[in-house]
């Protein structure tokens, strides 16, 4: 799952600027960024219940963006890291989505609650992003192992 430009030698600060090149890492620091950004304009408006969505999207970023930039995903092979990451990210861009349109329309008056909306809207479509992208990945891993099972 993670980009073959990770590096099994080095420092940590050395893989982190090489993952974050890559397509997944850009995708997942983005993810990381914008949760961050609705954390913080959740918490500053009236309803702060809100923010445990972006809590927990962050949380969950982390978690994979820390295993697929140290190479983790390969040497624990008993996860299945490629669909775990797309729950992550299906069920991410779902939350996202639904949170902040529900805050956009209830925020009159409260433009934390609404810009945390408007990042939230934008948060679900990055996640929507990369679950098309890891569904991608999936299809043709898919297809790849089918051909490779078909006998000569």
């Amino acid at each position: 799952m993670a980009d073959s430009a990770t590096s099994s030698g080095g420092s940590f600060l050395d893989k982190l600027k090489a993952y974050v090149k890559t397509q997944k890492g850009t995708i997942l620091a983005a993810e990381i960024v914008l949760s961050f950004i609705i954390i913080i304009c959740y918490a500053a408006s009236y309803y702060a219940g809100y923010s445990t969505v972006a809590i927990c999207e962050l949380v969950f970023s982390l978690v994979f963006f820390i295993v697929f930039m140290l190479g983790l995903d390969k040497q624990f092979p008993l996860v299945n890291w490629m669909w775990s990451d797309l729950f992550r990210a299906g069920i991410g861009a779902l939350l996202y989505l639904i949170t902040s349109l529900i805050c956009v329309i209830r925020g009159a008056g409260d433009g934390a609650l609404i810009a945390g909306g408007v990042f939230g809207l934008i948060a679900g479509l990055v996640f929507a992003y990369d679950t098309y992208t890891v569904y991608l990945q999936v299809k043709s891993t898919r297809q790849h192992t089918a051909t490779s099972n078909v006998e000569v």
